[in-house]
C-alpha cells in the first residue's frame, strides 16, 4: 500500500525531539533509520477481496494528522512495588540504559512497516517496565491522556527469569483547543524471559475525531507466559495489531479482546499467534458489538513452525450487530507445518436471539432493558478470561454507558 511524504518531517525534526529529551545516540540512530525507512516502507497490510480493501488507510491525510514537535499527554505512573522499575523513558536511560539498548527493537522491528516507522522516529512519550529475576509484581498502572494533534507512545517491558507482572494501560483523551481530526500511535513490546509471566491490558477510548494505530508484540521465552488484554471503544477508526512469538518450549500466550462501536466507527482487529518451539499453547478470543453504521474487520492468525511439536491452539470471534447498517467481517486462518497439532478456529457474525428476547419481554421487561441485558450476557464469556478486577470492571462499565 503506498504512503505519502509528511512535508513537515525532516531529520531536524527528530534530532530535535531526541535532544530535548537527552537521550543516548543509539536511540538517535534508531530514530533517524526509521525515519530514512519511510521512504520506501509500506503501509500495514489489510484484507482485500476482489474490488474491496476492508480497512482504506491509504485514505488518511498523515500531512494534516501529524504535529511532530507539539505532542503533549499527562500520564500517570502508579506501582505499589520498589522492586519493580516503571519510568518514562527519559527518567530510564542513565541507570537501566544498557537493559533498554538491549531490548528496545528487539521484539518489534522500528522499521515493520509505516506506522512503526514513522512511530519510532517521533515518539515523545511512553515507559520503561523492568522486572528483575524473582520479581512478582500485580499492579502496575498507565493512565494517559492526550492533548494535541497527534501523539507517539512506545512502551518497552522486560521480565526476567521467573518474574511476573500485571500492567494496566489506557489512553483518552484529556483536554484539548484542537478541533481537527486527530491520530494516535502505540507500539509496544514485552520481553519475557525464562519462566516469567506478563499479563498486559490496554484500555483505548479515545475521543471520536482520532485515529488509531496499536501494534503490541511479545518474545517470550522457555515456560514463559504473556497473556494480552486489548479493548477498544473509541477513535473514529482503529487499527489494532497484538501479537505473540512463542519462541522458547512450554509457552504460553492468550489474547483477549473486546469492542463495542456506535455510530459509524471502524474497527480493524488483528491475533496473531506464532508457535516456534514444542508444546506451546495460544488461546486467542474476541467478542464484539457493533450498532449504528460501524463497521469491524478481524483477522486472526495460528502459525505452527515446522518445530512446534505438540501444539495446543484455538481461536474463536464473535460479533454481535444491534443493527442492519452494521457490518462485520472475520478471516480466521491456520497455518499449521507440524503434523503434532491440535488446533482449531471459529468466527460468527450473528444478531440479537429473537426467542431470547421475547422471552425476556413476556416477563415484563421492556425491550431496551431486555436488549442490554443480552448484550451485557454476550461479553460475559470474554469477560471471564480477564482475571484484573480493575480492568474488568473498567470494560464493564464502558460497555453499560454504550448501552445507555
Amino acid at each position: 500500500m503506498s504512503t505519502q511524504a509528511i512535508e513537515s518531517l525532516s531529520e531536524d525534526t527528530v534530532r530535535r525531539i531526541a535532544d530535548e529529551r537527552d537521550e543516548p545516540e543509539w536511540l538517535l540512530e534508531t530514530r533517524l533509520n526509521a525515519l530514512s525507512a519511510l521512504e520506501t516502507a509500506e503501509l500495514p497490510d489489510v484484507i482485500q477481496t476482489p474490488g474491496r480493501r476492508w480497512t482504506d488507510l491509504e485514505a488518511l491525510d498523515f500531512e494534516s494528522l501529524v504535529d511532530p514537535v507539539n505532542q503533549s499527554d499527562t500520564t500517570e505512573r502508579t506501582v505499589g512495588d520498589d522492586e519493580v522499575v516503571v519510568l518514562p523513558f527519559t527518567e530510564a536511560f542513565d541507570e537501566y540504559g544498557e537493559v533498554i539498548e538491549a531490548n528496545f527493537g528487539s521484539v518489534l522491528d522500528p522499521e515493520h512497516n509505516y506506522l512503526t516507522a514513522l512511530s519510532v522516529a517521533l515518539f515523545t512519550t511512553g515507559t520503561f517496565v523492568y522486572v528483575p529475576e524473582g520479581v512478582d509484581v500485580e499492579d502496575v498502572t498507565v493512565r494517559a491522556e492526550m492533548n494535541s494533534r497527534s501523539l507517539f507512545s512506545q512502551t518497552l517491558v522486560v521480565a526476567e527469569e521467573s518474574s511476573s507482572v500485571t500492567i494496566l494501560e489506557s489512553i483518552e483523551s484529556g483536554d484539548s483547543e484542537v478541533d481537527e481530526d486527530r491520530y494516535f500511535s502505540n507500539l509496544v513490546e514485552i520481553a519475557a524471559g525464562e519462566n516469567a509471566s506478563v499479563q498486559f491490558g490496554s484500555l483505548q477510548n479515545l475521543d471520536d475525531d482520532t485515529y488509531t494505530y496499536s501494534l503490541k508484540r511479545a518474545d517470550v521465552g522457555v515456560y514463559g507466559t504473556v497473556d494480552w488484554i486489548e479493548s477498544n471503544f473509541g477513535s473514529k477508526l482503529t487499527r489494532s495489531d497484538v501479537e505473540s512469538e512463542l519462541n522458547g518450549d512450554g509457552a504460553e500466550s492468550q489474547i483477549v479482546g473486546t469492542f463495542f462501536g456506535t455510530d459509524d466507527q471502524h474497527f480493524d482487529i488483528n491475533a496473531r499467534v506464532w508457535h516456534q518451539a514444542e508444546h506451546t499453547t495460544a488461546d486467542l478470543v474476541t467478542r464484539g458489538v457493533l450498532d449504528d453504521v460501524a463497521r469491524s474487520v478481524y483477522e486472526g492468525v495460528q502459525d505452527v513452525g515446522n518445530d512446534a511439536w505438540n501444539t495446543s491452539s484455538y481461536q474463536r470471534e464473535n460479533t454481535l450487530m444491534l443493527s442492519d447498517d452494521a457490518e462485520a467481517d472475520a478471516s480466521p486462518k491456520l497455518i499449521i507445518h507440524n503434523h503434532d497439532t491440535e488446533a482449531s478456529h471459529s468466527a460468527t457474525v450473528g444478531q440479537v436471539d429473537a426467542e431470547d428476547l421475547f422471552y425476556l419481554e413476556s416477563r415484563s421487561i421492556d425491550s431496551l432493558t431486555a436488549r442490554n441485558m443480552l448484550v451485557e450476557g454476550f461479553f460475559v464469556p470474554v469477560l471471564e478470561e480477564i482475571a484484573v478486577d480493575e480492568f474488568r470492571d473498567d470494560v464493564e462499565e464502558l460497555v453499560f454507558e454504550r448501552l445507555q
